[in-house]
């Protein structure tokens, strides 16, 4: 369910102290995806935020604006994971110039993790198509 969620490979969370978590700006949506599980997340921009079952709350770690903060301590469903996903990291890192440019050029829309004064802010926003 992580892995649909997320569009990926897996989730990482972090525990929630729900005592004292605020949600800066608005609550989040939640998409019941069982039945003892829901999903929080971003309603203006799609962000996972949050997994909400009957032991707690976590947060996912990606939407942290600093998420090297928050190691995992734990591997949760580890019989689950892709056949692969062990050797991932043995695998050559790709870098280059030209994609180096792109991301350092790439204006990140989604709300950063601490209060803003106004949100969204205003930008000019093309829809992304796909080649044909």
């Amino acid at each position: 369910m992580c892995q649909k969620q997320f569009g990926s490979l897996f989730g990482a969370f972090v525990t929630a102290d729900q005592a004292h978590l605020q949600w800066t700006r608005g609550q989040p949506a939640w998409f019941r995806s069982s039945r003892k599980v829901h999903r929080g997340f971003c309603r203006n921009c799609g962000t996972p935020l949050a997994y909400r079952h009957p032991g707690g709350l976590e947060l996912s770690i990606g939407s942290f604006d600093h998420p090297e903060l928050f190691e995992p301590q734990v591997q949760v469903n580890h019989r689950q994971r892709l056949p692969w996903i062990d050797r991932l990291f043995e695998k050559p890192a790709f870098e280059s110039e030209e994609m180096s440019a792109f991301f350092a050029s790439v204006q990140s829309y989604q709300h950063p993790d601490h209060d803003t004064d106004r949100w969204p802010e205003e930008n000019e926003t093309t829809d992304v198509q796909a080649d044909d």
